[in-house]
């Protein structure tokens, strides 16, 4: 797996190397493996990575500077997503990443798309965030209205590795079709929203908070619809897998498409490793959740609103790391006597075999 450069540091250290502070205290880093550029995971990783950083040399919170860890310098680093994120926690390239509800459970159980792969048990969750859209966006052109149209359609399902991929091949199967059926591409929003401009593409997949950059700037240029996913077959995907919610897309949100647009979502979480430091988590999520913090999510993005404590733990279908679990027990979030595995809503019933 390779990710790219990091998207940015998340505040100045320079400064404070030039003028030889950061000999004075540890600095640590700490990578945050989100999703493709185009898409919401890569922003909100910035936020967080500004959030909690307070490399050496920074004021401190209560001067007014930085209310994050005391000489960590995070930074958000783009992939190819959520199973990708949580390869690389396992596999020790990335401290932690942003995984979808279904595929943290997945992983952690060894079921879904990592059954025969081996468990990843170390996966701990930091938070949960904010619901993740499906969307489904095909070119007005292309006549497509409900998934069951996109049979014999070009239609991309995201790369291998993202979360969207899992979640499109379970749509897909409740409506019967196979990749056979299709003409299928593997490409991210943006790549596709790209051949679509060109009339090569008739719709894409995405999963994601909204609204989603790839998507917003594809409808300024090209009409498209963001197609429903309701009725029989998607109360059949609720009832068959418990990570999955009833979910709406605001009309109004992209351009040319004024009605409200009935859907499915999945929590977007953070986790990483068991191995990661208890007190460096601790301290993480205590910034996480800071006062400033949440002042920095309100302004930095759409999504951000959508972050909040009492939300913290809602389908946490994999343990917490202690780290994690200690703040929620101080911030009354978590009861004591419950397990880490107790703290959200129910875990996932059962897993798809790809």
């Amino acid at each position: 797996m390779t990710f790219m450069k990091p998207f940015r540091i998340a505040v100045a250290v320079a400064g404070a190397l030039a003028v030889g502070i950061a000999g004075a205290q540890e600095m640590k880093f700490f990578r945050i493996a989100t999703g493709g550029t185009a898409g919401t995971y890569f922003p909100i990783g910035g936020l967080l990575a500004n959030a909690i950083s307070n490399p050496p040399g920074s004021r401190t919170c209560e001067e007014g500077g930085s209310c994050g860890v005391p000489g960590l310098v995070a930074t958000a680093v783009a992939s190819n997503g959520s199973v990708a994120n949580i390869n690389g926690i396992a596999g020790g390239t990335v401290e932690s990443g942003f995984s979808q509800s279904d595929v943290a459970y997945w992983a952690h159980s060894g079921t879904g798309v990592f059954e025969g792969k081996g468990a990843v048990e170390k996966v701990r969750a930091i938070a949960n965030l904010y619901p993740e859209s499906i969307h489904l966006v095909a070119s007005k052109a292309s006549g497509i209205q409900t998934p069951a149209d996109l049979r014999g359609k070009k239609v991309s399902l995201d790369e291998p590795g993202s979360g969207t991929l899992v979640d499109a091949r379970i749509i897909l199967e409740a409506y019967g079709i196979t990749e056979n059926d299709i003409e299928a591409e593997y490409l991210k929003p943006n790549q596709a929203g790209d051949l679509m401009r060109d009339g090569n593409m008739d719709a894409f997949f995405f999963v994601g908070g909204f609204p989603a950059g790839a998507i917003a700037e594809l409808a300024t240029s090209q009409d498209i619809v963001v197609v429903p996913i309701a009725g029989e077959q998607a109360e059949a995907v609720l009832a068959e897998y418990g990570f999955f919610a009833e979910h709406t897309i605001p009309g109004g949100t992209y351009r040319g498409v004024d009605q409200d647009v009935h859907t499915l979502a999945v929590g977007a979480q953070w986790v990483t490793s068991a191995d990661q430091d208890e007190e460096l988590v601790y301290g993480i999520t205590k910034a996480l959740w800071n006062e400033n913090t949440r002042k920095l999510l309100d302004s930095g993005h759409a999504k951000g609103k959508e972050i909040k404590l009492e939300t913290a733990l809602d389908g946490v279908g994999i343990p917490l790391h202690p780290g994690a679990e200690r703040f929620y027990k101080e911030a009354g979030v978590l009861n004591e006597g419950k397990t880490a595995g107790e703290a959200g809503a129910a875990a996932p019933a059962e897993a798809p075999k790809q």
